[in-house]
């Protein structure tokens, strides 16, 4: 089949993007041709497949609005984004009214008042109403995704297939010692690591709070683009964007990710897959994999208390142990299971 991958925009170190280039290698292997629907913005060389067809449309709507007016000469579309008449929709970013409403939790009365008038975030709601007005299949890629879909957007259940996303191999593994001495880490360090952009959302400051209230020689390395300025503290380095994470991880002794709301964090399944402990919360969908005491913590979102408890619980954890249980439930959530598993919901289009 000629599957048409749409995704508006690119970031290099996005998940999302990440996420679509494993997915066309793994269509690509099995035989399919996957062509990419995207804008201007995605470097032609960081498509390894012979087909792009670019639009224009820098906003969610206007992109929305060129994919239906474009003749898109594919069997099937898939669509990482919110384009209404997608064949299937992948809700990686989840569900924009369950996010809103997460937030809210953690912002003042006037704030969220704000949200609900804000035309921006009303008229990505409408427009994600119309995505599940003509989607044939939704792919969610978490329990907790198919639960909100049915919630707020009275979608069909047995529509609705959960996925898990899926990761390649990981990189080289580099020794502890040299990955914090290129990183330039005290080597007695209790090092915790945090990945990701949109620092609100994924709970930056809670996680600095935590690792504030821990003390002795505990160090947070942030690594992600965000408005770094705001955040300082000295118990965290910040590291900016960063490409290739496996010095990160190797130097890491756990992985934080206190968010408010994400879907399934793929860089929590990429700490997994190094061998590192992950502490997050009920609020992320990666959560549902994860035995507690076993392959990390799962604590509420904003619980600032239990997070600087679940982090101190893995100071003293044998490491070696750890780091196989870790990577052996990380064998589980492949890319190519992935593929596999939304190949067969698109099976269920082409017949």
């Amino acid at each position: 089949m000629k599957i048409g991958l749409v995704r508006r925009g690119f970031s290099a170190t996005g998940g999302a993007e990440a996420y679509l280039l494993r997915l066309a290698t793994g269509l690509a292997r099995a035989g399919h041709e996957p062509v990419l629907i995207t804008t201007g913005d995605w470097p032609e060389e960081r498509w390894p497949n012979s087909g792009i067809i670019r639009l224009t449309g820098k906003t969610p709507q206007k992109f929305a609005a060129a994919v239906a007016e474009a003749n898109l000469e594919v069997d099937l579309t898939f669509s990482l984004e919110r384009v209404p008449g997608c064949h299937v929709y992948r809700a990686g970013d989840g569900v924009h009214a369950a996010w809103l409403s997460r937030r809210s939790q953690f912002e003042p009365r006037w704030r969220r008042f704000l949200h609900l008038i804000n035309p921006k975030h009303l008229s990505l709601m409408r427009l994600e109403c119309e995505v599940y007005q003509t989607a044939q299949f939704v792919i969610a890629n978490s329990e907790m995704v198919a639960e909100e879909i049915v919630r707020w957007q009275e979608f069909p259940r047995e529509r609705v297939q959960v996925v898990p996303n899926g990761i390649g191999k990981s990189g080289e593994k580099i020794s502890r010692g040299e990955a914090r001495q290129r990183l330039e880490i005290p080597q007695d360090a209790f090092c915790v690591l945090f990945v990701g952009t949109g620092w609100e959302r994924k709970g930056l400051k809670f996680a600095i709070r935590a690792v504030e209230n821990l003390g002795g020689k505990t160090l947070l390395l942030v690594a992600g683009r965000g408005p770094a300025e705001r955040y300082r503290s000295r118990r965290a380095k910040f590291l900016g964007p960063v490409r290739d994470l496996s010095a990160l991880f190797s130097a890491a002794d756990v992985f934080a990710l206190p968010t408010i709301y994400d879907p399934f964090s793929n860089a929590c399944l990429e700490a997994l897959a190094a061998g590192l402990p992950v502490v997050t919360t009920t609020a992320n969908g990666f959560s549902e994999i994860i035995t507690p005491d076993v392959h990390g913590s799962i604590v509420k979102p904003g619980d600032i208390d239990a997070l600087a408890e679940a982090l101190e619980e893995w100071k003293d954890r044998p490491a070696a142990e750890t780091f196989a249980a870790c990577r052996k439930l990380a064998d589980n959530y492949s890319i190519e299971r992935n593929v596999t598993a939304t190949l067969e919901v698109l099976a269920k289009i082409t017949g």
